[in-house]
């Protein structure tokens, strides 16, 4: 048995080596490895201190999976104040706070830093003997919460920095979620028959603020460090500039966009460009910081109020706008919601026309009292779905005003007076214990099952390409699909006499339907859309019951014995498996062939085992990410630099250096066709 001190040796090596890997992924955009290679590291270090729970370390990388649930946050005394930044709304605003800077300083020269003010959630982070020790929010300023577990969750926080480090010192930065972690944390939320967060800083806000880390785990949350609270110990950089471009080389993830000005010229030019590009960017944004870059003048221009006097927020224009909301209406979703949305006089909000706005569940259009005939404020940030903030004073106390929202009220209703769902017209209107939502219980109601093709062939469950929401509309009104089974049975024939629908067309779609048979297990029990089911507890599911008749038998005690099930999950899974017409689409998709369970494959049986891939280029059929899962299914690995080690370069338009480099390597190439032909059939070219 190895001695304990070449484990302990062994285990601050992977440690390393993954705290390296993270940084170059989360901060520096450059990963070295792919996400199997990574898994496989954390793999070993997780069993090794298993093994020797006496070498764990606050600072491991497997530590950031969260802790167990507290009962209450602690509370963080800031050690110095924690403030909120003065706005500016117009370039008269910048100039006015400008000309006050110059008369405290001056004629002593200084020039500015220019930042985002990214919309999330401010946090300080202190840092001891190298230890990332204490995470805290804002708060009041001068206290926060203490969120220490949860931020440990964000991959691009440091858990330890270099030992040449200050020993004692606190960043603060802007915790957020970026635009795609948003939509997608909204789609599975849809999935799972959630309520929708209403924009992504509330999402972030939510997702630090939990109980329990484990769920923070789960969030694609991110932070850029937008500067150095305190320190002590040693010296830090004069100006503001040098300060981040230090705090970079400790680790720190500092904002690419940040810019050094000179003059107020400048400044508005910067924020003029971003007013204008701000849609494009990966998160929500409301505008910019400009901060005086020297910072002995920080401290000699100090604090009015609550504000600091060397640094000021100009404000993006608000995406807001006013219309009538001329009704509110209920569509029905994919697992049976009935969700309410508002139907507006048509408006242009941040440079689109807006004629509907989300509104989420009949709570929360009661807590913002909004009625019908109502002049609503309607607010668009970045490309994120409009949301009605309320009504305008005016129409709160406007003379005959409708009544309080009632979604039962709006329903429609049958000859013997009974709700019915507004898309079947069957009396099916629950609403479970304990949730916000009603539902149709009719799994034959017809607006669920276009929606649920629709989900079946989504690129999360069966990717099956060419079958998006149109598509899946056209198919299910024509009256050729009516359940995702029905897909597997359509025929190019049929198809082909479809309106705008080309013979290639066709064949196009039979492939990639032929295809997705093999799709894993997990990605079908996703597709088949089952209420509080989303991608990850497909995932779950699949581990645990290898095929889709074990997960049909499961009993409600069964699915709880797995710790990601709970109570609601169970029930919803038990009552899928208890309605006929779902067992009849399964036993179609069992007839057609489609993949409905797993069987161990020996990693060297599968046919690119062993196999290393590198792909460069712009591809028309996949994305990256889904052709590295391919490859990953079928044995393979993903790198992203050609070496001697590489099998395969794949290349796309304009695909660069890596070409280039494997062609001079003699590394096989192989052209998107080609690899399209190998991963559908599963062969080796030249091989």
């Amino acid at each position: 048995m190895p001695e304990v001190n070449e484990i302990k040796a062994h285990i601050e090596k992977l440690r390393a080596e993954i705290n390296r890997h993270n940084r170059l992924y989360h901060v520096l955009d450059s990963p070295e490895i792919s996400d199997a290679e990574y898994d496989a590291l954390m793999r070993e270090l997780k069993q090794l201190e298993e093994q020797n729970p006496q070498l764990v370390t606050p600072d491991s990388p497997t530590q950031r999976v969260g802790a167990a649930p507290v009962e209450a946050f602690g509370v963080v005394e800031h050690t110095r104040p924690l403030l909120s930044l003065g706005n500016a709304f117009s370039d008269d605003d910048l100039l006015a706070w400008y000309t006050r800077t110059i008369k405290l300083v001056g004629e002593r020269p200084f020039d500015f830093v220019c930042e985002h003010k990214i919309d999330g959630l401010a946090i300080a982070l202190t840092y001891i003997d190298g230890q990332f020790t204490t995470g805290a929010t804002r708060g009041d300023g001068l206290r926060g919460e203490n969120i220490t577990q949860n931020l440990r969750t964000v991959r691009s926080i440091p858990l330890s920095v270099p030992k040449d480090a200050p020993r004692r010192f606190e960043v603060r930065g802007e915790v957020y979620l970026p635009k795609t972690g948003f939509h997608k944390l909204n789609r599975e939320r849809e999935d799972e028959g959630l309520p929708l967060f209403a924009n992504p800083r509330n999402a972030a806000a939510g997702s630090v603020r939990q109980l329990d880390p484990r769920i923070t785990a789960k969030r694609p949350l991110d932070i850029y460090i937008y500067m150095l609270g305190w320190v002590e110990g040693k010296a830090t950089p004069p100006t503001h500039w040098e300060t981040m471009e230090w705090l970079k080389s400790l680790g720190f993830r500092i904002n690419p966009n940040n810019r050094q000005m000179k003059t107020i010229e400048q400044i508005k030019e910067y924020y003029r460009t971003w007013v204008e590009q701000r849609a494009g960017l990966p998160y929500e944004a409301d505008g910019i910081v400009v901060k005086i870059n020297q910072i002995n003048l920080h401290e000699e221009l100090g604090d009015i109020g609550h504000e600091p006097r060397w640094a000021i927020a100009y404000k993006f224009p608000a995406m807001q706008g006013t219309t009538i909301l001329k009704s509110i209406e209920i569509s029905v979703g994919r697992t049976g919601t009935l969700n309410p949305f508002a139907a507006l006089e048509p408006v242009k909000v941040g440079g689109v026309t807006i004629k509907s706005a989300a509104l989420h569940n009949e709570d929360d259009i009661r807590r913002k009292d909004i009625r019908e005939g109502d002049t609503v404020i309607l607010q668009r940030a970045g490309d994120v779905i409009p949301e009605i903030i309320g009504p305008t004073p005016s129409s709160k106390e406007r003379p005959g005003r409708s009544a309080e929202f009632s979604l039962l009220d709006k329903l429609p209703k049958n000859e013997q007076g009974e709700v019915v769902c507004p898309a079947c017209r069957q009396t099916s209107i629950i609403k479970p214990e304990g949730e916000v939502m009603y539902y149709c219980a009719n799994a034959a109601c017809p607006a669920q099952a276009q929606l649920r093709i629709e989900h079946f062939a989504s690129r999360g469950a069966m990717d099956i390409r060419g079958i998006g929401e149109s598509m899946s509309a056209t198919l299910y009104q024509k009256g050729l699909v009516k359940n995702a089974a029905d897909l597997y049975y359509l025929t190019q024939e049929k198809l082909a006499e479809m309106e705008r629908m080309g013979e290639k067309s066709a064949a196009n779609i039979i492939n990639a339907i032929n295809t997705s048979k093999d799709r894993p297990l997990a990605r079908v029990i996703y597709g088949l859309g089952i209420r509080h089911v989303g991608e990850e507890i497909g995932q779950v599911l699949a581990a645990n019951f290898p095929s889709i008749d074990n997960l049909a038998k499961a009993s409600r005690d069964d699915l709880m014995k797995i710790s990601a099930i709970g109570p609601k999950i169970a029930d919803s899974i038990v009552g899928f498996f208890g309605q006929t017409e779902n067992l009849e689409i399964i036993q179609r998709l069992k007839d057609a062939g489609a993949k409905l369970e797993e069987t161990a494959t020996a990693p060297k049986d599968l046919p690119l085992s062993g196999k290393e891939f590198v792909l460069t280029g712009k591809m028309e059929s996949f994305s990256r990410p889904e052709a590295e899962a391919r490859i990953k299914e079928l044995g393979g690995s993903a790198k992203d630099n050609v070496t001697h080690k590489t099998d395969y370069v794949v290349y796309g338009a304009d695909p660069g250096s890596k070409l280039t480099r494997a062609r001079e390597l003699g590394i096989k190439t192989i052209e998107e066709k080609e690899f399209l032909k190998l991963i559908n059939q599963n062969k080796i070219p030249g091989g």
